[in-house]
């Protein structure tokens, strides 16, 4: 199978070499999310919260393998190449982090509608409020959300078409990102993987200003490993 990208890129308006965002209308109906608990293998952590990442979902990769549950989203035609809001997770010292830290009932219609566009499903929406929203002192939906977006939408992206022509490394790819973000480093960005080099997900280092800072070094040493879009 042809990878999305490759295909070219429908879903791409390009500018001046940086990634516009794309049109996103919201359905005028979409599926009731459901409450979502822990599972068996996650247990509930309460603990301060000394820093923040936001994870991005590259779609190609997403949308060309079969991803299940929470993290799920329909792909069309007109899906596209573009990055999604997978989400804002809080972290915690010694490379742990804070998780389902309060029960959360399902999310009002008018707050997935809000931030549909972001984030593409119902569902998705649903678990990032369970599992890392419900974290942050005195956060609700709606604060939690903004926030994301917001961090979200201050991003410009690299012209992702000419960079998968390119040979890139782990660290020439965040020095790319980086390089179209005013204030960002090639060190406040990481990437997530799958085991063949294709990109799956950006994650952005944020300190608890939401302000780009440093990442803590994967355990692998791999910013000089190929990466493929």
């Amino acid at each position: 199978m042809i990878r999305p990208l490759l295909g070219l890129l429908l879903g791409i308006a390009l500018g001046g070499g940086v990634m516009a965002a794309p049109r996103c209308p919201v359905p005028p109906e979409f599926r009731r999310p459901h409450v979502e608990l822990p599972p068996a293998d996650q247990v509930p952590r309460v603990m301060p919260i000394t820093s923040y990442t936001l994870a991005l979902i590259w779609t190609p990769q997403h949308c060309h393998r079969a991803v299940r549950g929470a993290e799920s989203f329909a792909c069309g035609p007109d899906t596209g190449a573009r990055f999604v809001l997978h989400g804002l997770w809080p972290d915690g010292e010694g490379g742990s982090w804070p998780q389902w830290c309060a029960p959360a009932p399902v999310l009002p219609r008018r707050t997935i509608a809000k931030h549909y566009c972001a984030t593409p499903s119902p569902q998705l929406l649903q678990h990032e409020w369970a599992k890392h929203g419900t974290c942050i002192a005195g956060a609700t939906p709606d604060s939690y959300f903004d926030q994301s977006n917001r961090s979200f939408r201050s991003l410009r992206f690299p012209d992702m078409a000419k960079l998968a022509y390119t040979p890139l490394t782990e660290s020439r790819f965040a020095e790319a990102f980086a390089a179209v973000n005013p204030g960002m480093t090639a060190e406040n960005v990481r990437l997530n993987l799958d085991e063949q080099g294709w990109l799956q997900e950006v994650w952005l280092c944020l300190d608890i200003a939401f302000r780009p800072t440093r990442c803590v070094t994967p355990a692998r040493s791999a910013r000089a490993m190929r990466i493929r879009l």
